[in-house]
């Protein structure tokens, strides 16, 4: 009784210190006990994509593109990340995540032909390559022709099926991938690298500082409050499928997204990072994964919806309700392993923007413009601000207003008649890998 006398006693300042420090010792105690995934600090391996074709019936063809994976860095295609302003310190370099080694493509299990890194120097379809099956193969660059890329540098085939024919094409990438982090807490383990220039709660900016980093380009390109229109469509789970990401057409994101800002603590309403985060967990708590999801996916509202979604319809919500604020999201395509990388699936997730905050930057000595991360962002897994290399990165969205580009990734090819197809992934090779591993907890973040 007497402790509680005291604590009435304290002022207001006071008692939300101690507060602080109870939800401490709270998050400490279930930290203890929280399920866990396991990854590996970086390993070398390589990723066989198949796809298998057959043809049932009569003469019939398959042509399809498939994107060459590039090397990928902590801040994607920048040279530099914090650029100082004191004079002594040199800017920041983004490091590597994603090195591709080496990329070919095996035909029936049997030709093999070398890709070269990036897809340079081309291959046009007038020099294409001829298989001993009468299959043809060229990397011809991004171009406006039928025979060319559409979303970038890729490796084309046109497969020639008779009755009763198969065909497999797997496309081999050699690569090593690194573990990084763009989240500075005590939760990420000391090896991983990046953590100690990432994002927190404490450090962050606010919703209005978004378009003061970068030039404002990411808002520009990616903070559009509908995106990606897939046509008018009423599905199963009501008509909410014409916009993969959409902020403003139904109530239900402008209601969770309500939702969310209420549960963040006094004055961080307009912590840019808090509600972000606090979207990240809402979904774990709120939004259960499909196992049996609709072939076209799920847009943001009808996957808040119906409470259930996979990798791209939980992408598309955490986008649709991160846009009701002005936070850029834009999507990362691959495919994602367990920790022994033996079962594979198709896989996509997300990339988006934080700014630090004006004072944090000004202590640091750091340019305004350039006091930011854009980090990677997997719902489904867990994964906040951080790459691990049991994502493999195919593609990741460029700018594009038309929406074309992600239409041309989810459609990758045509295919004439009675041809089926079966895309599977496999690692074909596997490295032990490097650093050891660590522990990525699955607990909402205490954002006091």
């Amino acid at each position: 009784m007497l402790g509680l006398v005291a604590f009435i006693m304290l002022s207001p300042q006071a008692r939300e210190h101690v507060f602080e420090k109870w939800a401490g010792i709270q998050e400490y105690v279930q930290l203890a006990a929280a399920p866990y995934h396991l990854y590996p600090i970086e390993t070398t391996y390589t990723l066989g994509k198949s796809i298998d074709y057959y043809n049932s019936a009569g003469n019939s063809y398959a042509t399809e593109s498939l994107a060459i994976p590039t090397d990928v860095s902590s801040l994607y295609e920048q040279n530099s990340s914090f650029v100082y302003t004191d004079g002594v310190t040199p800017n920041a370099t983004p490091e590597s995540i994603q090195i591709i080694n080496s990329i070919e493509v095996i035909i029936n299990d049997a030709e093999k032909i070398p890709i070269p890194l990036n897809g340079i120097p081309s291959k046009s379809f007038d020099d294409k390559i001829t298989t001993s099956n009468g299959h043809t193969v060229w990397w011809p660059g991004v171009g406006p022709g039928i025979n060319d890329c559409k979303i970038g540098n890729c490796v084309r085939f046109n497969l020639s099926l008779s009755p009763g024919e198969s065909a497999r094409v797997t496309f081999a990438v050699n690569l090593t991938s690194t573990s990084y982090s763009w989240w500075s807490s005590t939760r990420v383990d000391s090896r991983i690298a990046g953590y100690e220039d990432g994002i927190n709660v404490d450090r962050s900016g606010t919703f209005d500082d978004i378009s003061e980093r970068g030039g404002g380009s990411k808002l520009i390109q990616f903070g559009a409050k509908q995106w990606y229109n897939r046509g008018s469509m009423i599905g199963e789970d009501g008509p909410y499928q014409n916009y993969a990401i959409d902020a403003i057409q139904f109530d239900i994101v402008q209601e969770t997204a309500d939702t969310i800002s209420a549960s963040i603590p006094e004055g961080r309403s307009d912590n840019a990072y808090a509600f972000a985060r606090a979207t990240f967990d809402y979904l774990h708590k709120n939004v259960a994964y499909d196992k049996e999801a609709p072939v076209v996916a799920r847009s943001g509202p009808a996957c808040l919806a119906a409470s259930i979604g996979d990798c791209d319809e939980q992408t598309n919500a955490f986008f649709s309700i991160l846009r009701t604020k002005g936070i850029p999201g834009w999507y990362v395509f691959g495919a994602l392993t367990d920790s022994t990388f033996q079962t594979w699936e198709g896989h996509a997730w997300g990339y988006i923007l934080l700014p630090m905050s004006d004072s944090w930057c000004i202590s640091q000595n750091i340019e305004l413009d350039s006091c930011f991360v854009e980090g990677s962002v997997d719902v489904v897994n867990n994964k906040w601000l951080l790459h691990t290399p049991t994502a493999f990165i195919d593609w990741i969205e460029e700018a594009d207003p038309s929406g074309n580009l992600v239409k041309a990734y989810y459609q990758p090819g045509v295919r004439c008649c009675d041809v089926e197809r079966q895309r599977s992934f496999s690692t074909l090779e596997f490295q032990e890998g490097t650093g050891g591993t660590f522990q990525i907890k699955k607990l909402a973040e205490n954002l006091r």
